[in-house]
């Protein structure tokens, strides 16, 4: 009894932990994947999945079309412009130019991001403990992800585009959470409906620049021909874009947007059992930096 409580009383942060650490399993996955398809491609293709894996969730459920305002819509379709075709494509910008240590590090920017453009434009005060759960979380997630080599060196000029796409990416990703957490929080609308928004929003974009830019369609669709290919895909779009925005979602329109933000981005944490399982050394270093975030966590829910 104690323990469904415990689940009821803090599910926004509980589903933003769990997509944060079904976004870690599916890095992994993506990053066979990435190797054959462009990422624009690649973003264009996982949205397309993960729509069609929604709508299929939604006929199954019998889900109907929620009753809001065509003003809720216009928020989380903008939330998926600005924070997956736009966010998405200039984070992936940051990790060609930086290497994946220095653009998982950019991600650290998000929560109090997020948390300052919520007490901006929507009053959402949290209370000091929260503040610093903030803080010890952004703090030991850069610890661990600070210690990863293998990046190469990293000239100035791509230096500065990195880091320039880089905070792009998460302004666009507070952003767009905010506008998630507003149509969420102020209206019925369920999260797996929000989702579906967010998604088709974004991936409608990514097909239009892709058809003005006049790209070869074929020519991206050309990996998926591989049966190992689509099944890798088609298994790190269902973890990590059907579920775990999903998750983020619900935690959006359960628990403050700090908050939620700042619990989503402790994925690179939950990288290091993985990697430790695939042969890789994990320091004493990554475990402090872990220990530092999860003491962060605790404070979080205890400001919730």
């Amino acid at each position: 009894m104690i323990q469904l409580s415990l689940l009821t009383n803090f599910r926004g942060e509980f589903a933003a932990l769990l997509a944060a650490f079904l976004w870690s399993l599916s890095s992994v996955v993506y990053s066979q994947a990435g190797q054959k398809i462009s990422a624009i491609g690649l973003n264009l293709i996982k949205g397309v999945m993960a729509i069609l894996f929604f709508l299929l969730t939604i006929i199954l459920r019998g889900s109907l079309f929620p009753d809001i305002e065509l003003t809720t819509v216009g928020l989380l379709l903008l939330s998926g412009i600005i924070g997956i075709a736009i966010g998405d494509s200039a984070y992936f910008t940051t990790l060609k130019c930086l290497g994946p240590r220095r653009a998982l590090l950019m991600e650290t920017l998000a929560p109090p991001l997020t948390a300052i453009l919520a007490f901006i434009f929507l009053q959402e005060r949290l209370p000091l403990s929260a503040w610093f759960g903030i803080i010890l979380t952004v703090l030991g997630v850069a610890w661990v992800v600070t210690e990863r080599v293998g990046d190469g060196v990293v000239g100035s000029t791509h230096l500065r585009r990195g880091l320039l796409f880089g905070l792009l990416a998460e302004i666009c990703q507070a952003v767009g959470v905010i506008l998630s957490h507003v149509a969420l929080t102020q209206t019925e609308i369920s999260p797996l409906w929000s989702t579906l928004l967010r998604l088709s929003g974004g991936t409608v974009i990514l097909f239009l620049w892709l058809l003005i830019h006049r790209q070869n369609f074929d020519l991206i669709l050309k990996p998926l021909q591989s049966r190992r290919t689509f099944l890798v895909i088609g298994l790190a779009t269902f973890l990590g874009t059907y579920l775990g925005i999903w998750l983020q979602q619900t935690a959006l329109k359960f628990t403050a947007a700090g908050i939620a933000q700042a619990l989503s981005s402790t994925s690179p944490l939950f990288v290091l059992p993985i990697a430790a399982s695939l042969g890789d050394r994990v320091s004493l270093r990554a475990i402090l930096g872990a220990m530092i975030a999860i003491a962060g966590v605790v404070l979080l829910f205890q400001g919730s």
